[in-house]
């Protein structure tokens, strides 16, 4: 007979698995390039395509699923759902934006605990003040080092295995400068942060300063088509030391894109036939669904009247 896997223990299986692949990439000197996903379709189609791990963004469920910006709206259970629904359509590890852990040290706790549960593989968590506001927003505010500290000390205390990562994101270059944000993430690393995230350097004498601060730290830089930070190659990176390039929300932005190119030239003419190339096929489409699978369970399970 073949044994299942509790789902917790699966869990842990593929949390353990995002921890070798940054181990690997380190000793190589590469930089493992993390797609931004919104939802269990888009991670499904990063995982087809080679990506070994997907990053579930919170600024991307907001847009996606509430049609609202990054400004914190979005609550931890609607979150729970959305990582759940996410880690049962794909194979590899999750990383999930925690935004500032949804209130304070003790509510830091059950944020670990529920999103561990629902297939969280690394959950980052960034130090906010709530509502927080997307990393490459002006008009943000952090809280005291000292108050994250203890956010990271309860989400170690709080997580049921050591292979979930905890990542700790400073936004504080756009508040009070770089050295304040390295002091930062020196702090959090000491607190027993796994993974150290710096967000919104400006030029790569910045990026370069960080690499410099921590060349024994797993790093993690955010590329944002616009934003604060230059578009740096994943090559260069991995030379500097960083061990994780996210890519937030590029699928978000060209999905947008995409789906309002199609929409106007079906306004505009009242058909598709024009845009057929800009659309996966009809095959495509359930290939990545895996429909071909259900087909099998409907027949293994067919009974007859």
């Amino acid at each position: 007979m073949t044994q299942v896997m509790d789902p917790i223990e699966s869990a842990r299986h593929v949390s353990a698995r995002l921890g070798e692949l940054l181990q690997k990439y380190a000793l190589e000197g590469r930089c493992l390039v993390v797609p931004g996903v919104y939802d269990a379709l888009s991670a499904r189609i990063c995982e087809s395509v080679g990506f070994e791990a997907v990053y579930l963004t919170g600024a991307g469920y907001a847009n996606s699923a509430l049609g609202m910006p990054d400004v914190g709206l979005v609550t931890v259970t609607e979150l729970r759902d959305h990582v759940a629904r996410t880690y049962d359509a794909t194979g590899i590890p999750l990383i999930v934006d925690a935004d500032t852990g949804f209130g304070n040290a003790i509510n830091v706790g059950r944020t670990v605990h529920l999103l561990e549960r629902a297939g969280a593989s690394a959950l980052q968590m960034e130090d906010q003040v709530f509502p927080k506001r997307c990393g490459h927003f002006d008009g943000k505010s952090v809280i005291s080092r000292t108050e994250m500290v203890q956010k990271i000390h309860a989400a170690v205390d709080a997580r049921d295995s050591e292979s979930t990562l905890i990542i700790a994101r400073t936004d504080a270059r756009q508040v009070h400068g770089l050295d304040d944000a390295l002091d930062r993430a020196d702090a959090y690393r000491e607190a027993g942060a796994d993974v150290l995230f710096i967000e919104a350097p400006e030029g790569i004498d910045e990026i370069d300063t960080i690499a410099q601060r921590f060349p024994d730290s797993p790093l993690m830089l955010n590329l944002v088509e616009g934003g604060k930070t230059p578009l740096i190659s994943t090559e260069d990176l991995g030379n500097k030391g960083f061990v994780m390039a996210l890519y937030a929300n590029a699928a978000l932005r060209a999905a947008q894109h995409a789906v309002t190119s199609v929409m106007t030239r079906l306004k505009e003419s009242g058909s598709t036939v024009d845009v057929l190339d800009q659309l996966a096929t009809w095959e495509e489409r359930q290939e990545m669904v895996g429909k071909s699978h259900f087909d099998r369970l409907e027949q293994k399970y067919a009974w007859e009247v």
